[in-house]
């Protein structure tokens, strides 16, 4: 005979949010407790439930004496577990972030809590930080050479609220100089947490970090682990074990104890914006949280976004910026050479290449020095993307519109030589006759060949080139310096780091390797045009935080340093850049944005599905005073609907945008959110995506 179940002496009835990621469910219901698991069922700990039939994971909010519901309650089925994974400040945190996007509270729990390991519930996280290691005292003058910084750093210790947009100097450790002040606030017994975009910059933060501290006293979050370490580390944060947080998006919902310091560092990043619904930025993740707990916030970067600007401009944050003689001082002498026609067939080294003649004294100058050179270029592969020789339009697929390109092995036979061992790039001139004319374009979406090629707009068959690949590239300056050591780093190929002897590194943005123990001699930056040109509203901000993350590798100009970028002398971006002026590109760029009402000087969520779902959605939408529908318009290329979708049905996916003034952050987010339920309580099954300020709009 089963044994009759009593309920919990105490606040019996348990408020349990159910893990079911559906719109309208998304809220509380209550369950009773029995006395057996009474002293487990704590509020923030993880139970399973019985919903409609199933058994189904939950997260215990509240106890309490009576129900609000009048009929029977059903009973607790367990508690997984009996730790407080979802603590008060966390709560606070998901709840505040799911009405700023228009999201699903249990979405954003599944993001901030990694999946339960019970093996890693077996490790000891009851030793202390600082029995972890010895930590020695941090070196803090890196902050020095900052306009205000060593008042900064005193508030910061010292436990007050601190909010700067730190532009890292030319040449400056910008590594070192977060860790010092990180240890720092951890030695005093207080939280850091440090999110940066990908695992080169962890790993950078670690070295620097071990400086100071034990491997054992850095706690690492990222998503190569696997789950029985992210969980047993998050359980160590989680007991106040790690103090000195270091990871990838995800982290920024760490629950770090008595946190006193959050840094983020290039918040324009596409790799801190989660690729699952609600889209959450992890830069709104540790404002929210600077402005609930209390602690201090770095926003740090080679450049800076308008996002980070607004907040400056609003007293939100504070500017914290080396001075005008310091920057000049770090800095390598930086020029620009004209990209035009004109300009490329006046100068004798840049007739038969686009490397003008400065760009070229200036690798070999470098070379001389017996240090390396770095060529930044936009894109990988051998030949990218092309273009109709005749009319200039993009090559398009047939069968899916992707962009057309070409490979390297597709034009082998036409560009002759052995592979030298040493990564060095082919040698042979290229023939005299269009090298493009006898290869295959390539779809870079699909895959497919396209044999017979013929231009939607003018009917020809011919193709050229629209940008050139590192590859490509590679060959080219293997040409020019034939007896230099080429290195190519970009696509699947990324190197970490290079000696520090003469030569030629070809690299995509983001993919510059660091010279060990040294700094590059010379930098040039190619096809620069292809970065601004492209169809986005951060083109700019992108193409110069890019160049400025290259240009900080490159010695400073009182040893010779020298950095080239082909592009015209009069763009606005490229004086920014040879002034180094980041303060001023970021004003420039937040004026223009709001000119023309775009985000961040307002608020904009774009919702993407069939043109059915989106009329019906916004049937459904009590969308704020003075808000404008932009669209619709076609889903830009590259961008498909989660779930299934029938196009020849539904017909092509439509986006439309909209637009609200600036006020209160969860206003828009609110009224988007309210619509979803609805949608879902009349079982709208069409896929519909809705992405509140998102990084990217097109």
């Amino acid at each position: 005979m089963p044994k009759t179940r009593q309920p919990a002496a105490n606040a019996p009835v348990a408020r349990v949010l159910p893990l079911l990621r559906i719109s309208h469910l998304d809220r509380i219901f209550e369950y009773r407790i029995d006395e057996e698991q009474d002293m487990d069922a704590q509020p923030g700990v993880r139970v399973r439930i019985r919903f409609a039939g199933r058994l189904i994971d939950g997260i215990l909010l509240e106890r309490s004496s009576t129900a609000e519901h009048t009929g029977a309650l059903q009973w607790l089925d367990r508690v997984i577990s009996s730790d407080i994974v979802y603590p008060e400040k966390t709560r606070r945190l998901i709840e505040a972030l799911s009405e700023r996007y228009g999201g699903m509270t249990s979405d954003l729990i599944r993001a901030a809590i990694p999946s339960r390991h019970a093996k890693a519930e077996e490790s000891d996280t009851s030793i202390p930080w600082a029995g972890l290691g010895e930590a020695k005292e941090p070196d803090l003058s890196y902050w020095s050479s900052y306009n205000y910084g060593e008042s900064f750093v005193d508030a910061v210790i010292t436990g007050h609220i601190a909010r700067a947009a730190w532009q890292i100097a030319p040449g400056d450790d910008w590594a070192a100089a977060l860790c010092s002040l990180a240890v720092k606030v951890v030695k005093d017994g207080y939280g850091a947490l440090i999110i940066v975009p990908d695992q080169k910059d962890i790993d950078q933060l670690v070295s620097a970090a071990k400086e100071w501290v034990s491997a054992k006293q850095i706690t690492v979050l990222n998503s190569q682990m696997g789950p029985q370490a992210r969980y047993r580390r998050f359980l160590s944060v989680l007991n106040g074990q790690g103090r000195l947080v270091i990871g990838t998006r995800s982290a920024a919902f760490a629950p770090v104890e008595n946190l006193c310091l959050a840094v983020i560092k290039d918040d324009g990043d596409d790799n801190l914006v989660d690729p699952r619904a609600p889209y959450v930025h992890a830069r709104e993740v540790l404002t929210t949280r600077s402005t609930q707990e209390k602690c201090s916030l770095i926003l740090a970067g080679h450049g800076r976004t308008a996002e980070t600007q607004l907040l400056v401009e609003s007293g939100w944050a504070h500017d914290l910026v080396a001075s005008r003689d310091t920057i000049r001082t770090r800095m390598p002498r930086i020029s620009a050479a004209g990209d035009s026609e004109i300009a490329l067939q006046r100068d004798r080294f840049a007739k038969n290449s686009r490397l003008p003649s400065s760009a070229y004294q200036a690798i070999k100058g470098a070379l001389d020095r017996s240090t390396p050179a770095l060529i930044q270029v936009p894109r990988t592969g051998y030949v990218p993307t092309l273009a109709c020789k005749s009319c200039g339009s993009p090559a398009r697929c047939r069968h899916c519109n992707g962009p057309l390109g070409l490979d390297s092995g597709s034009v082998q036979s036409l560009f002759p030589g052995p592979q030298n061992q040493r990564n060095r790039a082919q040698t042979a001139p290229p023939p005299a006759n269009d090298p493009y004319a006898s290869s295959v374009p390539t779809c870079r979406w699909c895959g497919r060949k396209d044999n017979h090629y013929r231009c939607g707009s003018c009917g020809k068959s011919t193709v050229r080139a629209v940008v050139l690949g590192h590859d490509r590239t590679a060959e080219e300056f293997g040409r020019a310096f034939p007896k230099t050591r080429i290195i190519t780093s970009g696509g699947n190929k990324i190197l970490d780091s290079i000696p520090a002897e003469p030569a030629i590194v070809i690299a995509t943005p983001g993919a510059e390797p660091l010279v060990s123990g040294g700094e590059y001699g010379a930098a040039v930056f190619l096809d620069t045009w292809a970065m601004l040109g492209r169809q986005d509203l951060r083109a700019t901000e992108d193409a110069l935080a890019a160049w400025l993350r290259a240009a900080h590798l490159v010695v400073r100009h009182s040893k010779g340093g020298e950095v080239v970028i082909v592009a015209d002398p009069a763009l606005p971006v490229v004086q920014h850049l040879v002034r180094w002026d980041v303060v001023g590109a970021a004003e420039r760029e937040l004026k223009e944005r709001r000119e023309v009402r775009f985000p961040p000087t307002v608020h904009m969520a774009a919702v993407d599905g069939a043109a059915t779902a989106i009329n019906n959605f916004l049937e459904l939408a009590a969308l704020p005073d003075h808000a404008e529908i932009l669209g619709p318009v076609d889903l830009p290329p590259g961008l498909s609907l989660p779930g299934e979708y029938d196009e020849s049905q539904y017909g092509p996916p439509q986006r439309i945008l909209i637009r609200t003034p600036l006020g209160p952050r969860s206003q828009l987010g609110h009224a988007l959110r309210t619509a979803q339920r609805a949608r879902a309580l009349r079982k709208e099954n069409l896929p519909l995506r809705v992405q509140i300020d998102p990084i990217r709009i097109g």
